[in-house]
């Protein structure tokens, strides 16, 4: 099999990784804590010196998430507005009617999610 000479490196490279990650693998299985199963109390979490007390998967509120989501939303749209004010006067009457549409869009979304009551906590 012929390989060509730009192909080297790439086989080098992903052999060094592969190795890496094999002895970083086998050094966490020799160096790491051994599991004593007799002592199950040893192996128990602890958090700031108070004892375990009921589940810690406690269920959100799917409004959180929604809120979170919403926020990434919004905030991303002001991303956005950066190049515009760098470069307003380029743009002109053009560049000007374009956010206009861009945060008429963005507008109509925010009257969406406020009539469908997402940013209403009480309900």
């Amino acid at each position: 099999m012929n390989l060509p000479e730009n192909y080297i490196p790439i086989l080098i490279q992903a052999a060094v990784a592969l190795g890496f990650v094999l002895l970083s693998i086998a050094g966490t299985h020799l160096l790491g804590p051994k599991q004593n199963k007799k002592n199950t109390v040893k192996n128990d979490n602890f958090e700031c010196g108070v004892e375990i007390e009921g589940n810690a998967r406690t269920p959100f509120s799917v409004k959180y998430f929604l809120t979170a989501i919403l926020f990434v939303l919004f905030d991303i749209e002001i991303v956005f507005f950066y190049p515009y004010a760098v470069n307003f006067r380029e743009f002109g009457m053009a560049g000007f009617m374009a956010v206009l549409t861009f945060v008429a869009v963005f507008f109509l979304a925010f009257l969406y999610v406020w009539k469908r009551g997402a940013l209403d906590w009480d309900k």
